[in-house]
């Protein structure tokens, strides 16, 4: 795996068209290079603690966004946001949750397992695309992460 290209975006989400219309919004403003796509919550944490097909991954590794729905098979997105935030090495991954739902208590218990954003998924498509452009470009090129052996 060594040959592989760091994955910026690792992108978790079961639905097919959500994923799709994520995919060009992002290709839209150049950001498609380096995806990982998780399908559901178990999948994303197997990347991202290099488990089960992804056993030998370097969780030194890490993406530099993780895009996560929260409504997911097998692993909900709470559970996986809890398990990123209470682990040292990956702790400083910034996490944006961009979901459907707008339930109070879904927001509440993701800002205190620290998510980094809440954005609930815009109806409209064009605001889709361009939430998401925003956040791509937000959280790849403008925001300073700290260096990885700061993290």
């Amino acid at each position: 795996m060594s040959e592989r290209q760091p994955v910026e975006i690792l992108l978790v989400e079961d639905n097919a068209h959500d994923l799709e219309l994520t995919l060009r919004a992002l290709r839209k403003v150049k950001l498609e290079n380096h995806i990982e796509v998780a399908r559901d919550g178990a999948e994303a944490l197997d990347f991202i603690f290099g488990e089960g097909r992804w056993h030998g991954r370097s969780v030194n590794e890490p993406p530099k966004l993780i895009l996560l729905d929260l409504k997911l098979p097998k692993v909900d997105g709470l559970e996986v946001l809890q398990k990123i935030k209470a682990d040292a090495r990956t702790r400083s991954i910034p996490v944006v949750i961009l979901t459907s739902s707008q339930e109070q208590h879904d927001v509440l218990g993701s800002y205190q397992l620290g998510v980094n954003s809440y954005i609930v998924k815009p109806v409209n498509v064009e605001r889709f695309f361009a939430a998401v452009a925003q956040l791509g470009l937000y959280w790849l090129l403008l925001n300073q992460a700290p260096a990885a052996e700061d993290a």
